[in-house]
């Protein structure tokens, strides 16, 4: 029998296996026997690693970093393989900075546009949130550092984001907010991920064994250590047992777990597989064999700025005024102070102090020639009353005479950050008149937006004549807004998130952001375009829509059968039929058609970003399986793939569908349970129980043919119990017979 290394968890004091619990220091584990101190740091879109000497949160005083696009800006580039390549950048600098775990990527579900923290999310689709993390994950991990993906789970909103209990239904749970993070744990393996503040139907996440343990490690198979966010820890042996690894940051109360063993309320063993995970981290983030190269700050750079140029969605080009000509737009005037004072990422703690930084002012200066360009500041970063008129009257100076106004708007810092939502979703009072004054010049203007999460532009963007949606970029904002206006780059991103035309139309409008410490997620499974689309309500830009400066046309499409019942490859041919390169996105969804809805009337399913130069043609392949054709049965606790018919479509956006067919998908088979309580359509729709009821239909039928015509569908709703006292030939003893032969068929 081989003996136990000396500091197995069995040869660790009760003592020491308590300190592994929680964290030694604000972004630092504990050390224990042969398990090493770890260093944790905030990382989503770059690394935030604190100072020596510096505060506990250092948020602004942190070891420069390259600033790369927040999510909601690399969400809307589509591009998996650049995510990957982010990833890769940021394990890199995490590594050479002695970094352990890097928490992050951060890939909640954006139920509301006014969530506060929207920009550090991907979309409001799960699809694409997982793909995009997924890629992150996988490139970080690959030099030697965990990633953290982010927050576990429904964690939607910044309003009493502490306590808040996220009301939401089990099928909600498995359809819109939970798939994402099933991909990326099972297709990415994250080494670690961190746990949610809020609580779920009652239940704090980091107190809840049926999400920690029993669904996140024994069904979808997670091997890593579980981290709360900090300071979401509210009872110390109640997160252990149910499934959190490390409380962050220390709370100096080990002596309750020690005290919890010790009573019998904490089995010991729960904090040997705590130490068997800690050490399995510490083992995977320092192997010498991931060891890193030197990080080449010049390169992370461009890679941020080629980042940041995939991730503008052009929403409005008229006339294609854009991309600009140096040579015949001789005078830009360049009026908003974001373009001299960038917004390049949002509050809270993922601000980043970046390596270098350049504002889009700047960057035009530099392209096309001082004498060229003429600015003015156009409002002030506070919306200060006392100073817009004059500001005003200095941007229509700078502004007359020009040949194209380039007038950046946005949210200021002050505006949407961590730790608050929104209130709306209009631009600054000041900008909006600054803009509407700007128009009765007659001059071309180009809208250039900075913010972290979606703003109205329904009521202004006809007066103009191009809008560029920046979101919020990087530190190669700058470079790259620069280069995607002259032309020297092509904006290559697509919306992961639906603008509407008002706050009004969004589909949590009624319950966000709840009241008394609940909020209800009562629009269910429709959530952004799902909502949108099912009902046909109008929309200013919809899901997955972007222009470019060149065209694509799509043809020949193929549906084919896989070698299982439920797969399919779906194959489209894209060609590039303008005169530039540039990107598009191939979105693929699948749609049913009901009377009376019960699912979203189309979800996304698949995409694939091509890259094309003029007049070449690339055949597109996507996978359909039969995850893709189901829904959440929350009666029987499963996925459920119902036969029908299923609408495949492939489009450039969720409402520009250029390519569809309609195929047959069988069901999966499933022969549900039914019981006394189930109804009698329930009954008459099930293939083993319906023949056992053949009797009481035909009854039934017989009384609707001889005048009542109601009964039948009225009896339907009844549950199979009530028909004894009804005198309808069942008696209890039968009810139970069927039941039992039914049970015994499946």
């Amino acid at each position: 029998m081989t003996s136990p290394s000396p500091d197995s968890p069995a040869e660790l004091t009760l003592e020491e296996k308590a300190s592994l619990t929680s964290g030694s220091a604000t972004w630092y584990s504990t050390a224990a026997g042969d398990i090493s101190r770890l260093m944790l740091t905030d990382g989503p879109h770059g690394l935030r690693r604190q100072q020596e000497g510096g505060d506990n949160l250092g948020i602004g005083d942190s070891v420069p970093a390259t600033c790369f696009p927040p999510a909601v800006g690399l969400g809307s580039s589509w591009n998996v393989d650049l995510a990957h390549r982010i990833g890769e950048a940021l394990g890199r600098e995490a590594r050479a900075q002695g970094v352990h775990v890097l928490l992050g990527p951060g890939m909640n579900i954006k139920r509301s546009p006014l969530g506060g923290r929207n920009f550090e999310y991907v979309s409001e689709d799960p699809h694409i949130t997982g793909r995009i993390a997924a890629a992150l994950v996988r490139g970080i991990q690959s030099r030697g550092v965990a990633a953290t993906p982010k927050h576990f789970a429904v964690n939607n909103q910044e309003t009493d984001r502490m306590r808040v209990s996220a009301d939401v239904d089990e099928r909600t749970l498995r359809e819109i907010y939970l798939p994402a993070f099933e991909h990326v744990v099972t297709e990415a393996k994250p080494w670690a991920l961190m746990s949610a503040y809020n609580r779920i139907n009652g239940t704090f996440a980091s107190e809840d064994p049926a999400l920690l343990t029993d669904l996140l490690r024994g069904e979808w198979g997670f091997d890593g250590v579980l981290v709360s966010d900090w300071g979401a820890v509210n009872d110390r042996v109640a997160s252990v047992a149910a499934g959190l690894d490390l409380e962050m940051p220390p709370s100096d109360t080990d002596a309750e777990i020690v005290d919890a063993v010790n009573n019998g309320t904490l089995d010991e063993a729960v904090l040997d597989t705590v130490a068997e995970r800690l050490r399995l981290l510490a083992a995977r983030t320092t192997d010498p064999a991931l060891a890193t190269d030197p990080v080449d700050v010049d390169a992370h750079h461009r890679l941020a700025a080629d980042a940041a140029a995939e991730a503008m969605v052009l929403l409005r080009n008229e006339g294609d005024l854009l991309p600009l000509d140096p040579a015949a737009d001789a005078r830009i005037a360049v009026i908003g102070e974001f373009a001299r004072t960038p917004r390049y990422q949002g509050g809270g703690s993922s601000r980043v102090v970046p390596t270098r930084l350049s504002g889009a002012l700047e960057e035009i200066t530099a392209l096309i020639g001082p004498e060229n360009v003429a600015f003015a500041p156009g409002f002030s970063l506070t919306d200060n009353p006392d100073t817009a008129a004059a500001l005003t009257e200095e941007a229509v100076a700078a502004a007359t005479g020009a040949n194209r106004i380039l007038l950046f708007l946005g949210l200021p810092d002050g505006f949407e950050s961590e730790g608050f939502d929104r209130d709306t979703l209009a631009l600054p009072a000041g900008q909006l008149a600054l803009l509407e004054r700007l128009t009765t010049l007659n001059i071309p203007i180009v809208v250039v937006l900075s913010n972290g999460a979606t703003v109205e532009v329904a009521e202004w963007a006809s007066s103009v004549e191009a809008i560029l949606e920046t979101w919020l970029l990087g530190q190669g904002g700058g470079l790259a807004t620069a280069e995607v206006l002259f032309g020297l780059a092509s904006p290559g991103g697509r919306l992961t998130e639906t603008i509407p035309l008002r706050l009004s139309d969004t589909p949590s409008f009624l319950h966000f952001p709840g009241r008394d410490g609940h909020v209800g997620y009562g629009e269910g499974v429709y959530v952004g375009y799902r909502h949108y689309n099912t009902l046909d309500v109008p929309v200013a830009y919809e899901f997955g829509f972007g222009l470019g400066y060149t065209r694509f046309d799509y043809d020949d499409l193929a549906v084919v059968p896989g070698t299982d019942p439920h797969t399919w490859l779906v194959s489209a041919t894209v060609t590039n039929v303008g005169e530039r390169a540039g990107s598009e996105v191939v979105q693929l969804y699948v749609g049913t058609t009901e009377n009376t809805p019960t699912r979203p009337a189309q979800e996304l399913r698949g995409f694939a970003k091509v890259h094309l130069v003029s007049g070449e043609s690339e055949r597109v392949t996507l996978h359909l399986n039969a995850r893709d054709f189901a829904t959440w049965d929350a009666g029987q606790h499963r996925w459920r793939v119902d036969a029908g018919a299923y609408t495949v479509q492939v489009g450039s956006s969720s409402r520009r569908i250029h390519l569809s067919e309609t195929i047959a998908v069988p069901g999966d088979d499933w022969v549900s349970e039914l019981s006394e309580y189930s109804t009698v359509g329930e009954w008459f729709a099930h293939p083993v129980g319906g023949p056992l009821l053949q009797s009481v239909r035909d009854r039934m039928e017989a009384f609707a043919a001889g005048g009542a015509p109601e009964l039948l569908r009225m009896v339907e709703q009844v549950p199979i119990i009530k028909l004894v006292s009804w005198k309808m030939g069942l008696t209890l003893e039968r009810v139970r017979e069927m039941v039992a032969f039914v049970a015994s068929q499946r």
